[in-house]
């Protein structure tokens, strides 16, 4: 284990959830970045899965706590606690991997600072970073070494990445803090206003995995569901039904930020590069590319060709993994 054994590891290290991919094996790990810490003592009770079914629903010592907001680092110690857990259980105890972790393409050098220094903290010997959309093509096996054009949108939990990509390099970017989490807020505050009543991150998620949907028109195609919060008027437990159309126009406002930031990274690129993504299209990663009919209503605003990647969820680990075996190059620089 020790020196030139160990193994490098490539770090996914998302807003929702966290992906660990060891060289050799692949995703060996993928599990939601929440911690569980004891307030009064400030020790870790639990980490990942464990502590996702405790948001909500703790006592007044315990706070479940998501480290990562926004893609960055919002509680460092917390961070470090955490990458600290999920590179032991991916390697065992003792090991010093070389470890590449992803961010998002608009972050500062402060922030990019303060990632490479977590993961040294957490026992790596050490760290390196890549930008997300970067990763998320290679992950999505798009030619990111060609000297043609490609286009990935990383949609994930707190930060969109769009970029557009050709010889290895990023051409053109954008990043905004449109994505997984911020639909969730928007179905919460769209049930606050309309219905009068309170629902919880968790459930404003599972809605927006069942029935949400990027077109109003499509949603009227997809069954509601019954969905339990709080009546805000008398403060006690209350069900309703929900139609996909409400769903829909509560998140209605976010895809058209992303389909903006879309728009502003193709007017951004040289007529070349234009051209090629209207031949290879856009692709789409991160689990916001898993909401329905997203793709087409892309493509109705961009008049480009837009899919899906294969395993979109996976797609930045994968390409955070693959970039290990570049990793000499990196040193250099």
């Amino acid at each position: 284990m020790f020196g030139f054994g160990s193994k490098n590891i490539g770090i996914d290290l998302g807003t929702a959830n966290t992906l660990v991919y060891v060289d050799g094996k692949g995703i060996v790990l993928n599990e939601p970045s929440v911690v569980a810490k004891n307030t009064q003592t400030e020790e870790v009770i639990a980490v990942g899965e464990e502590a996702r079914d405790m948001i909500g629903r703790t006592p007044t010592n315990i706070v479940a706590i998501r480290p990562m907001k926004d893609g960055v680092i919002a509680d460092y110690d917390t961070t470090a606690a955490m990458l600290k857990y999920f590179m032991q259980k991916a390697l065992g105890n003792g090991s010093h991997p070389q470890v590449m972790i992803c961010v998002p393409s608009g972050v500062t050098e402060v922030e990019k600072r303060a990632v490479i220094d977590a993961a040294k903290v957490a026992g790596a010997r050490d760290a390196f970073v890549i930008e997300e959309p970067y990763a998320a093509a290679i992950g999505a096996g798009l030619p990111v070494m060609d000297p043609t054009g490609s286009m990935v949108v990383d949609i994930g939990g707190g930060t969109t990445d769009v970029a557009t990509i050709s010889l290895g390099g990023i051409v053109s970017s954008r990043s905004i803090r449109v994505a997984g989490d911020k639909f969730d807020e928007a179905i919460i505050n769209h049930l606050r206003q309309n219905f009068n009543l309170l629902i919880g991150e968790r459930t404003a998620e599972a809605m927006k995995i069942q029935i949400g949907s990027a077109s109003v028109e499509k949603a009227a195609d997809i069954d509601g569901m019954t969905v339990r919060g709080r009546d805000l008027l008398s403060g006690l437990p209350k069900t309703i039904d929900i139609s996909a159309t409400d769903i829909a126009s509560a998140v209605h406002e976010n895809v058209l930020d992303i389909i903006t930031a879309i728009k502003e990274t193709l007017e951004e690129t040289s007529p070349e590069i234009a051209a090629d993504v209207i031949d290879h299209g856009i692709v789409l990663t991160g689990g916001g590319a898993l909401l329905k009919h997203l793709p087409d209503v892309i493509s109705d605003e961009t008049k480009v060709p837009v899919f899906i990647a294969q395993d979109p969820l996976d797609c930045v680990a994968i390409g955070t993994g693959e970039s290990l075996k570049n990793i000499d190059v990196l040193k250099k620089r």
